[in-house]
């Protein structure tokens, strides 16, 4: 697998604004439209997924720790922002830095044109064995709704906007500067109206002119069995409603499972420990543990040293594409030597002393002091 700061040619504690300067380097040099080379088209899609992982904290922490299969088993998105197809130079830098930029004639583009909602991030806490076996959870979000008073005009009902005088409708203002490389138009958002193209002479009582109003909403989340903790899953179209009749955003719901007292998990693999007395370290034993699926008998071989594996297979946590694959419980078995014994105990260990190593134990304090007395 390509190695994402060598993609960029960057170093691997370089800043975001050093990543950002490396991607609109190689971005200008591999656009498909730009460079002709057979393996330009993969090279830009490489160098996108670069950039996207590398700029988002959370993809960048899991990448450095775990690389791209790490990034696909914590449900992140690796296909990056190009594989659907590409845009423009300037849409792309305009997508990513804000902005528009271009080379030469800057291309205008609608700036009432349908826009996505802005997706949203929901962070939900689960028990252990709900992460194991899945469960349904209720949750409400604060998300932007069209305005059922304007329709998402932002204007009075019974009245319209107007086109803004200051950019002729374009939403933008654009600065030209010749360099070396040819003329370079920097384009931003026209500053009367927002990047809208419209003024609003009597905006919406209800929304203020914005078009949208923030509205709780109850959602019904049905997670899967076998996720982890910091899984993540997308609802689509459950994040903030669009602009100019766009579609809704996405809603990425963040799962924080809570550790479990008695299980510690492995993958796929359920990990416990068991304490046994040294009677049943050399003679075995048949003893009951509790497992995800209940109390399930483990046998205890004779002879078992501490530190020994046993196992319980297929009552581990469930594969979280296959369900029906599970993986096994691991028993770590420590033989716990008794601190305190009664008198009876202590002359089979006596004697069990004599027969393992031919000569008598040694009497202890309390034995000695016992003995002055009689």
């Amino acid at each position: 697998m390509a190695d994402y700061y060598e993609t960029l040619g960057v170093e691997k504690n370089a800043t975001k604004d050093e990543i950002k300067s490396a991607f609109r380097k190689m971005a200008r040099k591999y656009h498909p439209d730009v460079n002709k080379e057979p393996d330009a088209e993969e090279k830009f899609k490489e160098i996108g997924k670069a950039y996207e992982t590398l700029m988002d904290d959370d993809k960048r922490a899991t990448y450095d720790r775990f690389g791209e299969d790490g990034l696909k088993n914590a449900g992140f998105d690796t296909q990056g922002p190009f594989a659907g197809g590409f845009g423009d130079l300037s849409e792309i830098f305009s997508s990513f830095f804000g902005g528009d930029f271009g080379f030469g004639s800057p291309r205008q583009s609608d700036p009432n044109a349908p826009r996505q909602g802005d997706d949203l991030r929901l962070d939900v806490e689960i028990e252990f064995e709900e992460a194991v076996f899945g469960c349904k959870k209720d949750v409400k979000i604060d998300h932007l709704e069209e305005c059922e008073e304007c329709h998402g005009t932002g204007a009075e009902p019974g009245t319209q906007p107007i086109t803004c005088p200051t950019c002729g409708g374009s939403g933008k203002v654009q600065h030209v500067t010749q360099t070396v490389l040819g003329q370079f138009a920097q384009i931003s958002s026209c500053p009367d109206c927002r990047g809208t193209g419209r003024k609003i002479g009597s905006p919406c009582h209800h929304c203020n002119g914005q078009g949208r109003v923030e509205k709780e909403k109850k959602l019904e989340i049905k997670i899967p069995a076998g996720v982890d903790n910091m899984s993540r899953m997308r609802l689509s179209n459950e994040g903030d409603c669009g602009i100019n009749g766009g579609p809704a955003g996405d809603l990425y719901v963040v799962l924080h499972v809570k550790p479990s007292e008695y299980y510690n998990r492995d993958g796929l693999n359920i990990i416990t420990t068991l304490d046994i007395t040294p009677a049943q370290a050399v003679l075995g034993d048949t003893v009951e543990i509790q497992t995800l699926d209940g109390m399930k008998k483990l046998q205890i071989h004779a002879g078992i040293q501490s530190g020994n594996m046993l196992k319980i297979k297929g009552v581990g946590v469930p594969h979280i594409q296959k369900p029906s694959h599970r993986g096994d419980h691991i028993i770590v078995v420590t033989v716990k030597t008794p601190e305190k014994i009664s008198a009876e105990e202590r002359e089979l260990y006596k004697r069990l002393f004599e027969i393992n190593t031919g000569k008598k134990p040694q009497e202890t304090l309390t034995e000695k002091v016992k003995g002055a007395f009689k």
